[in-house]
């Protein structure tokens, strides 16, 4: 086991020296050495490989001498497998809109173009039989016009102000913030950035206004985006007045419920069985009293909370009060 870590290692190797000569044409080999942590006769020994493995390498003594490949010499050493061409190749042709879709699209195109024929086949199979769709149902694509600004403001790593509006308010204010990252989730974007001191999130599609500062970003820890936005998530999705719910269904309406009441749920359906007439009897855990109203409530007859008794009460009094509006004449229409 150990021996064939110790072989990989050396491949990696071997094709990390060949990348950087690709790359930069000719490089002393301590300067190779010191890139690849490794000391000057390692590195030898892997130009002596690689020589031996038909790649045109060679050494050039002198003070500008060093490590070369061949002038010309070109070839396909992306170290990347097929299945890991395929996978950066369909996430390209998949990608959301925006500034940083259409960069990743255009990167898969130039990667796919890049690779070599007997291999492109399979790639370009993948990118025509897989599709990654991040929109949601029903859901329109959200206008983001300040995703440029803010992804030049990360690149830079500066201190950014923006114009944002919370939630549906109609005016948005500016506040200063220090951005961690971008974050795409379920097609929604959002900016993880630190105000004044204490990591937030905010929906892209909010921002109004992006003004550069020039400033330095000074975030407050040292952590990643990754580590921040699995604290601000798990706080958001963290359950807060959870309460078991039970009803009884019409099994006509039984595959709908399922599927459309998930928003408001804190975790999965439970099938108890199938009363005396024929109604499929339900149990799941909802996040709060207000959001199993509001989740069941619109299906009228064809849902019967079972329990808890508050949320019977809640569900007859909010029907009662839909009944005396519709009792009335509704108002007439202006002029």
């Amino acid at each position: 086991m150990f021996l064939g870590h110790s072989r990989d290692v050396r491949s990696d190797r071997l094709l990390a020296t060949l990348l950087l000569l690709q790359t930069h044409g000719r490089m002393p080999a301590p300067e190779i050495a010191r890139r690849l942590e490794v000391s000057t006769r390692t590195v030898q020994r892997d130009v002596e490989a690689l020589s031996s493995a038909g790649v045109p390498v060679y050494c050039e003594r002198g003070r500008r001498g060093g490590v070369a490949l061949l002038e010309g010499y070109r070839t396909d050493v992306t170290g990347m497998t097929d299945d890991e061409l395929r996978a950066l190749v369909a996430l390209g042709a998949s990608a959301d809109g925006g500034a940083l879709g259409t960069a990743l699209a255009s990167a898969s195109r130039k990667l796919l173009a890049a690779v070599p024929d007997a291999r492109r086949e399979g790639v370009d199979r993948a990118r025509r039989r897989l599709l990654v769709e991040h929109q949601g149902w029903r859901r329109a694509p959200e206008d983001l016009p300040a995703l440029p600004a803010l992804d030049a403001a990360l690149v830079a790593d500066e201190r950014v102000r923006i114009r944002y509006a919370t939630g549906d308010a109609a005016v948005a204010t500016w506040r200063t913030v220090d951005p961690y990252g971008l974050v795409s989730k379920a097609g929604t974007w959002y900016l993880v950035a630190a105000h004044r001191g204490r990591p937030k999130m905010y929906r892209v599609g909010r921002v109004r206004e992006v003004a550069a500062t020039g400033a330095p970003a000074r975030r407050p820890d040292g952590r990643d985006l990754g580590a921040v936005w699995a604290e601000l998530r798990d706080r958001l999705e963290a359950p807060t007045d959870e309460v078991d719910v039970r009803v009884r269904v019409d099994p006509e309406w039984a595959p709908t419920l399922r599927r459309v009441a998930m928003a408001v749920m804190a975790g999965p359906w439970r099938h108890e069985g199938t009363d005396a007439d024929g109604r499929e009897v339900l149990v799941a855990p909802f996040r709060s009293l207000l959001a199993a109203r509001a989740g069941l409530l619109g299906y009228g007859d064809a849902v019967e909370v079972l329990a808890p008794e508050a949320l019977r009460d809640e569900m007859a009094a909010a029907a009662a009060r839909v009944v005396a509006l519709y009792s009335v004449p509704s108002p007439p229409p202006p002029d």
